[in-house]
């Protein structure tokens, strides 16, 4: 499967969300492999071949939304495998657009079409919905537990194998900002590069050379390292499981240059993080969001078969 097989309606749903629709389409196929792999689903099609249905996806607890154009994109790459002689064509009605709140009872998205399409694509569509929002959901609680101290929750690399581009996805859809999405795309000096180069300011100095367009950040675990960053020229910097008081002295060493950035890490919690953000850092780091979070349960309920209710 390409993104060939993705409707006009999904393309535009991934490209409204900033997904690209091929990274989509890959997650999707290879998801959607695990339950095909065998041949086509042999329960439906014995039991509801060639009948029609009208489910809807409905939250069973609060939280926040997060993965529509993605089920969108299940929908429409799992009708060929669904083995319905009536097609796999189904009909969606998006109800709750991503980043919304919902609470138990509502319903999210709508779908009608040949039951044994719609059975094949539930558990792979529900399993990105409830992933996602989860997610999502995660990181709106700790959207919420900084706002208004102008400190902003960002992931890290610490995804899914193979999920990175929708889980971060979720995390935006929450409130939140990504970090780097691989290993290309910025730099970031941790410990073992700063001992094998030989010291934080050998280390900046490489990777300004080799990457001089590239964004550079730099882990500091003790106020010496800061200083040592700072000095190097470094202007954006990860301060790592470092106490209030070792946060708030590195805020006021770095708010001495221009332009200089901050990210707390390691350790956090979201019963402390509005005293983090109060020490004066930009942002805070949070792993958990992307290999932690509880899935948000969703369920899909069906309205209609056949027109019988």
């Amino acid at each position: 499967m390409t993104s060939e097989g993705l409707s006009p309606e999904t393309r535009a749903a991934l490209r409204d969300a900033g997904l690209e629709a091929g990274e989509v389409a890959r997650v999707v196929t290879a998801a959607l492999e695990e339950d095909f792999r065998y041949g086509p689903d042999v329960t439906s099609a014995a039991t509801v071949a060639g009948r029609a249905l009208t489910a809807d996806v409905v939250a069973r607890q609060a939280g926040v939304l997060a993965g529509v154009p993605v089920a969108l994109a299940v929908l429409d790459l799992a009708g060929g495998l669904c083995g319905d002689p009536c097609g796999g064509l189904v009909a969606r009605t998006v109800l709750v657009p991503d980043g919304a709140r919902i609470g138990p009872g509502d319903a999210v998205l709508r779908v009608s079409g040949p039951a044994t399409a719609v059975l094949g694509a539930e558990r792979t569509m529900l399993n990105f919905l409830t992933r996602l929002s989860g997610i999502a959901t995660a990181t709106r609680a700790w959207a919420d537990a900084v706002a208004g101290t102008g400190a902003v929750i960002r992931d890290t690399r610490k995804t899914t194998p193979g999920l990175r581009v929708v889980e971060k996805y979720a995390v935006r859809c929450g409130g939140g900002q990504n970090h780097r999405m691989g290993l290309g795309d910025a730099a970031l000096i941790k410990d073992n590069h700063v001992a094998a180069a030989g010291g934080v300011a050998a280390a900046v100095a490489a990777v300004r050379s080799a990457a001089p367009g590239v964004t550079l950040e730099v882990e500091c675990d003790s106020l010496a390292q800061v200083r040592e960053a700072l000095a190097a020229g470094a202007r954006f910097l990860l301060l790592d499981n470092m106490g209030l008081d070792a946060l708030r002295e590195a805020v006021a060493e770095a708010r001495r240059r221009d332009g200089v950035r901050l990210e707390a890490s390691g350790g956090l919690r979201l019963a402390t993080a509005r005293e983090v953000a109060a020490t004066g850092v930009d942002y805070l780091s949070v792993g958990a969001l992307t290999h932690s979070s509880p899935a948000l349960d969703l369920g899909l309920d069906y309205a209609d078969q056949d027109g019988a209710g």
